[in-house]
């Protein structure tokens, strides 16, 4: 994208939660009015309130919901959003549209239509794992060939995208790294959880089923009486809060197993971490994986949909292992709490993601992405 001529981007995501397409849509957001450009960031179905994530200033926040008056999500509030949306397209008349999350990017693309406006949208799961509906589904596949860019995180969901939308115009843009991280709220220091003599085996994400954090507590727990100096660590909150705390009781290791919630200086528990654990049923792009190898902390990742093939080659800057086995996971967490030479060769190699998917890296394939769109945009 030419950057010594200002665009206007109107940025549409179904809300600015904490999640992984909210975090990248505040990277992209930022990298973008730091690049001279005017950005609207519009959430269009949450209403006002607290940004989990760091906005600069400079970028245009306008919640569609609070314009409209309404949260309500039945289907006259959904007609209702669509036609202020359209009407906010005509309005704004922005230079490109960017849209994340299938349900936002069908919106998007129909009330572009008859604008000329370059509409990119981009998938942030991987969506064979996350069934979005019939109807949904079906609007997808007639919707998205309309698009001028379909982006896809990982080469795996460009394959998807081809049988499942074979005229649509594909692209793989991975997630981008913001090094070092910022520090919001709240803040946990490492020493009030874990002392500083323990090492800590540390794993991130909403607490839910699909981490799989209990497996981890399981196989930690079958470590734990050799690894005396071992502590685990899990941050993030979510409706399985109880059973895992239920089930550090059970283990007897409830001195040892830690869930401090969710914390706002993230970095500062990667820079203490000794090994980082991902073990989740399937990912998008997992940010967290991508986050800790920044950091330089030795990296267990399951070979799950999507994301951790195209971060960790095995045993060169990280163990990747086979999906859903127990075993394996185990193996490969003693062998780095044992092998601390290890252990720091392949942290040592994990932070060449640095450059690799840097903000000015992968901004640079979305302005490229942008530019080529503009250029090629019917008049």
């Amino acid at each position: 994208m030419n950057v010594t001529k200002q665009k206007h981007i109107l940025f549409l995501v179904s809300s600015m939660e904490e999640g992984g397409a909210e975090r990248v849509a505040s990277l992209l957001c930022n990298y973008w009015v730091e690049k001279g450009h005017k950005v609207t960031l519009m959430p269009t179905y949450s209403g006002r309130g607290d940004c989990v994530y760091e906005i600069n200033d400079k970028v245009n926040i306008s919640f569609l919901s609070d314009i409209l008056g309404s949260t309500k999500n039945n289907f006259w509030s959904r007609v209702r959003r669509f036609i202020l949306l359209r009407k906010v397209i005509l309005n704004e008349a922005p230079d490109v549209i960017v849209s994340f999350l299938a349900q936002v990017n069908v919106t998007a693309i129909l009330a572009a239509i008859g604008t000329y406006i370059p509409v990119i949208v981009s998938e942030r799961t991987y969506p064979p794992q996350y069934p979005i509906g019939f109807i949904w589904t079906i609007l997808r596949r007639i919707t998205y060939p309309l698009a001028s860019a379909i982006v896809m995180q990982t080469n795996q969901g460009l394959d998807w995208l081809k049988d499942e939308c074979p005229h649509g115009r594909g692209f793989v843009i991975s997630n981008p790294i913001i090094f070092p991280m910022s520090v919001g709220k709240p803040i946990v220091e490492t020493t009030r959880i874990v002392e500083d003599k323990k090492n800590i085996c540390l794993a991130v994400g909403r607490l839910d089923e699909g981490k799989r954090f209990i497996e981890i507590i399981n196989v930690f727990s079958g470590l734990a009486r050799e690894f005396t100096n071992w502590d685990l660590v899990f941050l993030g909150d979510g409706e399985e809060r109880a059973a895992l705390e239920k089930e550090a009781i059970v283990s007897g290791l409830q001195e040892r197993i830690h869930l401090p919630g969710r914390v706002g200086n993230l970095g500062d528990w990667y820079e203490r971490a000794n090994l980082f654990v991902l073990n989740s049923r399937f990912e998008g792009f997992p940010n967290v994986l991508l986050e800790a190898m920044a950091h330089g902390v030795p990296c267990v990742s399951v070979d799950c949909d999507t994301g951790p093939r195209d971060l960790i080659s095995s045993e060169e800057n990280g163990l990747l292992i086979p999906n859903n086995s127990s075993k394996h996971l185990r193996s490969s967490m003693e062998i780095l709490m044992r092998d601390i030479t290890l252990a720091r060769a392949l942290g040592q190699s994990a932070k060449e993601v640095r450059e690799k998917f840097s903000i000015n890296t992968i901004g640079a394939e979305w302005d490229a992405l942008i530019a080529s769109c503009l250029m090629n945009r019917r008049v």
